[in-house]
């Protein structure tokens, strides 16, 4: 398999990402090391020492009776960034804390990711079509 690295430019990359806003509100969770996850379907886990970070649908999270916090909307940048390049999320984090909005960035091999407050994602895809020039 031949993998491709993706763009580094940054004004290439913000010219040409395609923000596409996910409909489902999702939350995150935390499971003790070890616990299982049968009735959950994890969209990310991250691994602490404290337990499992869950990024999962907020209606799953409901129904398995897991404490849930920082209701939000999933914005994925489509626009094939490579892992190295620089100052590509640090534009954009910047911009929503200008405005006041806080988000939580993920970074996948192809993409990257944002989780916005669920009541702000509209708000932030203006922006980051403002962005986009």
């Amino acid at each position: 398999m031949h993998l491709t690295p993706g763009e580094t430019n940054l004004d290439a990359l913000l010219r040409t990402m395609e923000p596409v806003l996910h409909p489902e509100v999702y939350v995150f969770c935390t499971v003790p090391p070890g616990h299982l996850l049968l009735q959950l379907t994890p969209i990310a886990t991250f691994r602490e020492a404290e337990g499992l970070t869950l990024i999962v649908l907020a209606t799953e999270a409901a129904q398995a009776g897991l404490a849930a916090v920082y209701p939000c909307r999933w914005i994925t940048l489509n626009v094939h960034s490579s892992l190295e390049a620089v100052g590509f999320l640090a534009r954009i984090t910047g911009l929503l804390a200008a405005h006041g909005i806080s988000v939580n960035p993920l970074s996948g091999y192809y993409h990257d990711h944002l989780f916005v407050p669920a009541g702000r994602a509209e708000e932030v895809m203006r922006l980051l079509g403002e962005l986009r020039g």
